[in-house]
């Protein structure tokens, strides 16, 4: 039964695809607005209300689908208490042969997933409450728990440039500055005031200091970028190589928290049958090179252009989907996305070029630098010597190797014009310690 519902699903879409009439595109001019209700849903985030507005300006055409301005401005909320207010302009006509990005952004995480440090070597518990009474603790293993929430507000302005070398087109130079304010605390939900989270267990056996909590980073990036693929937002083939340096100074807080990362991502698209079918994958790695990282600056991916909202990393709508947000966070890491693209009905609506698409996906990461792994080890034995506690389960660390989280799932795409993507995405953790829930994303763009 199975096997016909998959044979007559691959026959409808073979039959949408090249029973199509070659219409031809509509090139887009001047200005085009797309003013939205921001309207979705996250399993992690619950669901999102708002408005937002894509503003092109497409020139004369002869760029098109490629534009010479996009500017876009959110203001949204979800259910579990997240916020967005965010500015971004991605300018490619201002100066001559100069692509700038700029983007402005506040967030307000409400309920921001927390799941330890260095993957599995963390414990993956998604089900107990924990207890403070008076100077010891107890573990419930009934009720809703918000033992994986902390609270994240974060202020981020980022501006970038990139040129092209003289000898060749696709190779290009870049520069960039960040600034980004972070604060973490305990979870601030009603209903949640006596229970201890698994970020106030880290405080309490310091290996989140105190003088992490809270944080400016200010960023200098330097990088090269390879592209050439042929669309930027909706590409079906090419290849985007980007590579940066990012330097970090303690410049406003003093703490002495000077680092250095390096950052590599690489993407590649192969278009067949026509650009109706594309395979998509994209390697993307980050380790610390240099000083020493604070807690609430190490979740950051530092690349100097991006396509989803956040660059919190790994886990989550943004890299692993279906895999619990910042599951998977360490000093270093690596990641792996990889999508069949199925373009399988276009067709025209409002003086606009629309394209139906579905995309089969794999996900996959891991730590591949550890953050204060010995601490760790040693963490749980100090609380219990803190509270005066025994027999009682390592809630910090779990004493297994970090291996690769996995996900599979399935995305439904809404495209208009190349460059405004509406993306539903659904995805499941192969391995239970990633969360066992089916997880829904509802947003905008592809996330490569």
């Amino acid at each position: 039964m199975k096997r016909h519902i998959i044979l007559a699903f691959l026959l409808i879409v073979t039959v949408f695809v090249f029973a199509q009439s070659e219409k031809k595109e509509i090139i887009k001019k001047g200005w085009n607005f797309g003013p939205l209700p921001v309207v979705g849903f996250s399993s992690d985030l619950g669901f999102q209300y708002g408005a937002c507005v894509d503003i092109f300006n497409y020139g004369d055409g002869s760029r098109y689908p490629n534009y010479n301005y996009k500017m876009n401005v959110e203001v949204s909320t979800y259910t579990k208490g997240s916020s967005t207010f965010r500015f971004y302009g991605d300018y490619n006509d201002i100066f001559p042969k100069t692509k700038l990005f700029v983007d402005v952004a506040y967030f307000i995480d409400k309920e921001f997933g927390f799941y330890g440090f260095n993957g599995y070597r963390g414990v993956f518990e998604n089900d107990i409450a924990v207890f403070k009474n008076n100077d010891s603790f107890y573990v419930d293993h009934d009720g809703k728990s918000a033992f994986n929430y902390m609270c994240r507000k974060q202020i981020r302005a980022i501006v970038s440039v990139k040129r092209p070398f003289p000898s060749c087109s696709r190779l290009f130079y870049a520069f960039g500055l960040g600034y980004f304010n972070n604060a973490s605390d305990r979870l601030d939900v009603s209903g949640y005031d006596d229970q201890l989270s698994l970020f106030e267990l880290y405080r309490d056996a310091n290996l989140i200091k105190d003088n992490e909590k809270y944080g400016n980073v200010t960023q200098f990036k330097a990088g090269l970028i390879f592209d050439s693929r042929d669309h930027e937002n909706d590409p079906c083939s090419g290849t985007y190589i980007e590579a940066v340096v990012t330097g970090a100074p303690d410049l406003i807080d003093g703490h002495g928290y000077d680092f250095m990362t390096a950052t590599a991502v690489f993407s590649q698209y192969y278009s067949f049958v026509k650009n109706h079918f594309t395979f998509a994958y994209r390697l993307g790695a980050q380790n610390v090179i240099a000083g020493d990282v604070p807690f609430h600056a190490m979740m950051n991916t530092n690349i100097l252009f991006y396509k989803k909202l956040t660059t919190d990393a790994l886990g989550g709508s943004n890299s692993l989907r279906g895999i619990n947000p910042n599951g998977v966070i360490g000093k270093g890491y690596a990641w792996l996305n990889a999508e069949l693209r199925c373009r399988i009905y276009d067709f025209k609506f409002v003086k606009q070029n629309w394209i139906i698409g579905l995309n089969p996906f794999f996900d996959a990461g891991l730590v591949t630098q550890v953050f204060r792994a010995d601490e760790q080890k040693q963490a749980w034995q100090t609380l219990c010597d803190k509270y005066a506690v025994s027999d009682i389960d390592d809630y910090i660390y779990s004493g297994k190797d970090e291996s690769l989280h996995t996900a599979l799932g399935c995305g439904l795409k809404l495209i208009m014009n190349h460059n405004l993507v509406v993306s539903v995405d659904a995805a499941k953790a192969l391995d239970k310690r990633d969360g066992d829930a089916l997880k829904l994303y509802v947003g905008f763009n592809y996330i490569f």
